[in-house]
Formats: C-alpha cells, sequence, structure tokens
C-alpha cells in the first residue's frame, strides 16, 4: 500500500516511514484500569460508568477496543455523558478464545440482549459502528426508550462495488489463515480498513513526522493510533458473518438477518431513532445508513466525530440533548 500511494514520490514515503518509526518509539502511559462490571453475559459483560439519571447503554463495536469512548482526560464522551446526568452503561465484548462458535447475531442474542435485562429499565441504546447496527438488531427484539446510532452501517451494498470487492479479496485472501487460527485477527480487520481509505493512512504518518513527539498533537495521534491497532480478534464465526452474509449478502438491509429466529427489520422499531452519519466517512459512507428519518449529518470522519477537536460540538450536544429529550418522553 505504501509503495502504490507513494510511487511517484520518494519524499513523501520517506516521511511516511519516518512517521511510523517516530510512532513506533514514542512514549506511553499505562491506561486506568476499565470501571467495574456490574452485569456478565458470557465473556461480555457492562461496565458502570457511574451517574444516577436514565440508562444510557453503549453499544461499542466488535471491531477495536471500546476505549475510543473513553480516550482520554478531557476527551472521553462516557464520561461526560455521566457529568450531564445519565447513568452510563458500557458492553465490554471481551476476547474470544479460539474456535468458539459466536456469529454476530449470538452476540445480540446471548450477550446484549441479556444485558440489556440486567439493567431494570428500559434504557437508551447508544451504537457507535458496529455496535450500533447491533444495537438496532437489539432494540427490534427487546424493550429500549430508544436508539441513537453514530456511524453505524446498515445497508453494506451501500459501500459500493469497488469497496465491497476489495474486501472479498481481502477475506479470500485471509480465510484460510483465519480457519487455521479459529480466530480472525485484528490485523486483517485493520488491512480492511486501510484498503478503504489507503490515502488517508499513509497521509497521517507523513503528518505525523511533522509533529513535535512531546507535543499534545502527537501524544493525541499515539493514543489514537494505539486504539486503531489495538483489540481482541473476532471470533472465527463473526468474522465469516460478518465479511460474507453482511458485506458480500448484505444481509442487514436485505432483511435477511435473523437474530434468535426473528427477521431484523428496523422498520418495526416502535421508538425515536437518530442516527449521527458523518459526510467525510470511508468506513462507514452515508450510504450505508439504516435511512431513518432523523438523520444528523457531522463533517468530520468516522472516529474524528467521538474524539476530535470538534466532538463535542458536532456530536456529544446534539446526542446528549436527544437522550435527555427521549428520557423525558419514554
Amino acid at each position: 500500500m505504501l509503495r502504490n500511494e507513494t510511487a511517484a514520490s520518494p519524499e513523501r514515503r520517506a516521511a511516511a516511514l519516518r512517521g511510523l518509526a517516530t510512532y513506533q518509539a514514542a512514549e506511553r502511559a499505562p491506561r486506568p484500569a476499565a470501571p467495574r462490571a456490574v452485569a456478565q453475559a458470557g465473556r461480555a459483560c457492562l461496565r458502570d460508568y457511574g451517574g444516577d439519571g436514565p440508562a444510557v447503554v453503549v453499544v461499542p463495536s466488535l471491531i477495536n477496543p471500546p476505549f475510543v469512548l473513553d480516550l482520554a482526560p478531557g476527551n472521553s464522551l462516557l464520561r461526560w455523558l455521566t457529568s450531564r446526568g445519565h447513568r452510563v452503561l458500557m458492553v465490554d465484548w471481551g476476547s474470544p478464545p479460539a474456535g468458539e462458535d459466536c456469529d454476530v447475531s449470538a452476540h445480540v442474542e446471548h450477550m446484549l440482549l441479556p444485558l440489556l435485562a440486567s439493567v431494570g429499565e428500559r434504557a437508551a441504546l447508544v451504537g457507535y459502528c458496529l455496535g450500533g447496527t447491533m444495537a438496532l438488531a437489539a432494540a427490534c427484539l427487546a424493550p429500549v426508550s430508544g436508539v441513537a446510532l453514530i456511524a453505524a452501517p446498515w445497508h453494506f451494498a451501500g459501500y459500493g462495488d469497488d469497496a465491497r470487492g476489495e474486501v472479498a479479496a481481502l477475506w479470500d485472501r485471509a480465510r484460510t489463515s483465519c480457519e487455521a487460527m479459529a480466530l480472525v485477527p485484528v490485523e486483517v480487520l485493520q488491512a480492511g480498513f486501510w484498503t478503504l481509505d489507503p490515502s488517508r493512512t499513509i497521509a497521517k504518518f507523513e503528518h505525523f513526522a511533522s509533529l513535535d513527539p512531546t507535543s499534545d498533537a502527537a501524544r493525541a495521534f499515539v493514543q489514537l493510533e494505539d486504539w486503531a491497532n489495538a483489540g481482541a480478534p473476532l471470533s472465527l464465526a463473526a468474522g465469516r458473518q460478518l465479511f460474507e452474509r453482511f458485506f458480500a449478502a448484505d444481509d442487514p438491509g436485505e432483511r435477511r438477518w435473523r437474530v434468535g429466529g426473528r427477521t431484523i427489520d428496523p422498520a418495526t422499531i416502535g421508538v425515536p431513532v437518530v442516527d449521527f452519519v458523518s459526510t467525510r466517512d470511508r468506513i462507514v459512507p452515508i450510504a450505508s445508513s439504516a435511512g431513518f428519518a432523523d438523520r444528523r449529518t457531522i463533517d468530520i470522519g468516522h472516529v474524528g466525530m467521538v474524539v476530535g477537536s470538534r466532538a463535542r460540538s458536532s456530536l456529544w450536544e446534539p446526542l446528549e440533548n436527544w437522550l435527555s429529550a427521549t428520557a423525558v418522553h419514554k
């Protein structure tokens, strides 16, 4: 990818490699311990971020660790929502053992639904990326007060033929190794993200090479890049369903996705739903969104809309306003 993107510019290639080396050598402070778990369902748990207001259950993606929602002091959507008077609980999916037979549907049926039932009240769901896809499925099957989607794909055909073809080719190359390991390593998933936006992948390391390594901007880059390159693997069953039934066959968008013996149809959700989408998102393009009437567009990328310098005004505050209004009317 580096060769392809910088074929006409050895200077850019050198800068990207300098940025990569600087990132690898950067000092890192240990992350604080995760909040306590207050409910368990298999390997998944609910982590309690505090607050005594209406319950909000935040559903992160299965891909990459959930701490992007609690990235750093002063840059934590979860802790900010708690400070605004909500009881915030986050799903932690844990790490699957090799050979676990648990696809995306089973994550919803056997982990997310029991965790929701443990809350003791109808909670609002907030789902980020694939976590939003799963939150929609849960809302079709369990009583909730509302659903807020953040960059959540539903119509996978909306990725377009080229991107879906690249994802299919990636899975063809990786499948045999994944089957031998009985897991889908995070490196396979990260390579998939790179294929969706290769130019930005190179450009961000070029830019990092120009930063003072001791600056706040450099530290923020390292924090975010560490998140992007970390995380538990997917179970083989979840990876296979994601690649073959979601990306290739578009089961959710074609209303063929079944969970617990029921077809998942967002049109049947009888509670308020808001869909925050990004006009600059290459990971989850707007065309893949579920198409709810209350759709809020944000001119920030897939990750920046959650942790970027404009995240509070563009996403956090509108989300909190919506959650407060939903709690009043539930």
